[in-house]
């Protein structure tokens, strides 16, 4: 894609002590590769963060992408064979078999990429404004980032979602 990259983080890098355990807080970065719709990427920057933190992957990062339709569509395509846009993929860097047999969590867990298009076209037929519903999708892709599947679980990932969209989002 040759649209100018333009990326805001979570903040500075932090690291500190708690007892003989170093911790470190990662950042968070968010791209846009559209020009459609405005997005606060700070804002998706902080969202991110604190998602990781209430589910105990505090150490963790993730990147956020913003595309149009065509784009989406191509991944679409590619990755999960639908020929048609979707308003948000995940793409894990680890599958959870790999992390299993190392027993080393990832630092960052892969891409969230969402289409301004498609989310601009659901939001109102959801009764959302669009930055609603790209706090909505922020959540949904991060969690699978995090190894959740709504389509596999029963619903665990579903009542997680609805839980942390309680707590997060004014």
């Amino acid at each position: 894609m040759s649209t100018t990259r333009r990326s805001a983080s979570s903040g500075d890098r932090e690291t500190g002590r708690q007892g003989d355990r170093r911790t470190e807080r990662r950042l968070i970065e968010v791209i846009n590769r559209q020009r459609l719709r405005k997005i606060d990427r700070t804002a998706v920057a902080q969202l991110s963060r604190k998602v990781l933190d209430r589910i105990g992957r505090e150490g963790a990062t993730l990147t956020v992408t913003f595309i149009r339709d065509r784009q989406m569509r191509r991944l679409n395509r590619t990755y999960r064979g639908f020929d048609k846009p979707a308003d948000v993929l995940s793409f894990a860097y680890h599958e959870d078999e790999e992390v299993a047999s190392t027993g080393i969590e990832p630092h960052h867990l892969g891409d969230v990429v969402i289409s301004v298009e498609t989310a601009g076209q659901y939001a109102p037929e959801l009764g959302l404004t669009f930055e609603r519903e790209i706090e909505h999708l922020v959540i949904h892709g991060a969690l699978h980032l995090a190894g959740y599947d709504h389509e596999t679980d029963n619903g665990e990932m579903n009542r997680l979602e609805r839980k942390l969209r309680k707590e997060l989002l004014p």
